[in-house]
């Protein structure tokens, strides 16, 4: 299979706007995380469903879902239609006002979440709603610390890029009052666990332990991502947050979840802390959201506000604000993809596919390629650890994750790549018949990389 073509322009046409996108993109875009001199970006003009092209109309299945966030697939019908309904009614307004549109957006995403979390406060994404849920911790405590896990991604704004656990927190270290610790993660140990129940108990002690160190009374929140996706897709195993839970409860500490990449479908749930049923009852007491609750359409993101730390500005004024808080446009994609996502079973397919498609589809491929280290994951959330030795489990090198992109890309498949791992994230709507089509590229791609190590 080759990259197929989507006929967009004129013969001929095509190929000269893309030149002319490169061009233009080349020399005024300066793109983020990105050594900018040899850069050479693909082009997008355009997608519908679990497919982009370029202007030339080469075509891609796209299983990265841009960066994990069009959950929707693109250009929904229903979430283009609210978006154009509302600019044609009122294009923006001030957060200060009330706004019908942002409120029924309000309504929407508080009754899919955890009882007891009855406030929204928009944000602009899932950055600043992480940067804000620290603020409301650090208030509701009078504490200053943020515990988080070296494995874990948050945002690019000050406090939550410092959070943030990967590299691109060291030179952007200008934040106060953070401390890490490692999450569980059982292929690769940090506790010399064999068993996900060991894991589990020894995260939590080596957490508690750092709390302790820490002074557990300086400790405002513990931030964590339900399952860490930039970091490796990695689902927590049995008892591990319900133990942050009650070690957050021993000492008054806020429980934060960053749901920004894996809620509104993404792991199967509308929420991804629904998939542990250790929580019913005992859920955080802040959610960030961002990316699939409108699969990013507008930018937007949000903090979801339990009722007691809510109170707490009942009569003191809440230090923060932005813009475009609440923007009706957001608002609008926000209530076209939701209904949508309830109307269609859009969250119910991605449960289906993960668990009767993706998972053993993958799983196949793990028994077919040495290459293959571990693959885990849940609804359309999963990642292919590529492993030179399965038996030291020592990553592949950079080389060969760029061929692995590159030979995706020449099959029409568009991968997302982290570090020695494929991601497979397609939107929520994929159908059985487009995962299969991308199993027998990542077949055909696995077997070129099993050669090479």
């Amino acid at each position: 299979m080759t990259a197929t073509q989507h006929p967009t322009t004129a013969p001929g046409e095509g190929a000269d706007l893309d030149a002319r996108t490169k061009s233009l993109d080349r020399n005024h875009v300066f793109h983020s995380w990105s050594a900018q001199g040899a850069l050479d970006p693909m082009v997008v003009a355009g997608g519908l469903g679990c497919h982009v092209w370029d202007h030339a109309g080469n075509r891609y299945l796209d299983f990265s879902s841009q960066l994990v966030n069009v959950n929707i697939g693109h250009q929904h019908p229903k979430v283009v239609a609210a978006i154009q309904a509302q600019a044609a009614q009122l294009a923006t307004i001030a957060p200060a006002t009330a706004n019908l549109t942002r409120g029924e957006a309000a309504r929407r995403i508080i009754e899919r979440a955890p009882a007891g979390l009855d406030k929204v406060f928009f944000t602009n994404g899932g950055a600043d709603a992480n940067e804000n849920a620290i603020r409301m911790a650090r208030l509701h405590t009078g504490r200053d610390k943020v515990v988080s896990t070296y494995r874990s991604y948050h945002g690019n704004t000050g406090a939550a890029v410092v959070a943030t656990g990967d590299w691109r927190r060291v030179p952007n270290e200008y934040a106060r009052g953070h401390v890490h610790v490692f999450g569980p993660y059982l292929y690769r140990s940090e506790f010399w666990a064999t068993t996900p129940e060991e894991e589990s108990e020894r995260a939590l002690r080596h957490l508690r332990r750092v709390v302790e160190s820490e002074g557990a009374s300086s400790v405002a929140a513990v931030l964590l991502e339900t399952i860490p996706g930039t970091a490796g897709i990695m689902v927590p195993p049995p008892g591990y947050l319900a133990g942050v839970r009650a070690l957050c409860d021993q000492h008054g500490i806020v429980m934060i979840l960053d749901e920004v990449m894996a809620g509104f479908g993404r792991a199967g749930e509308w929420f991804a802390l629904d998939a542990f049923s250790e929580l019913d009852g005992h859920g955080p007491d802040l959610i960030t959201f961002a990316k699939g609750v409108n699969s990013g359409y507008v930018p937007v993101g949000g903090v979801l506000i339990s009722d007691a730390i809510a109170a707490d500005f009942d009569e003191t004024v809440f230090p923060g604000g932005l813009t475009y808080s609440g923007h009706p446009l957001a608002a609008a994609s926000i209530i076209g993809a939701l209904d949508a996502m309830e109307e269609e079973g859009i969250v119910a397919n991605a449960r289906r596919i993960g668990a009767e498609a993706i998972g053993p589809g993958l799983a196949e491929l793990a028994e077919k390629h040495p290459v293959v280290g571990e693959v885990r994951g849940l609804g359309v959330f999963w990642a292919v650890e590529l492993v030179a030795d399965r038996d030291t489990r020592a990553p592949v090198p950079p080389a060969l994750i760029g061929l692995a992109k590159k030979e995706c890309m020449a099959r029409g498949l568009l991968p997302f790549a982290a570090d020695n791992r494929l991601h497979v994230v397609p939107p929520c709507v994929v159908t059985d018949d487009q995962v299969a089509e991308a199993m027998a590229v990542y077949d055909d791609v696995l077997t070129i990389l099993d050669r090479e190590i």
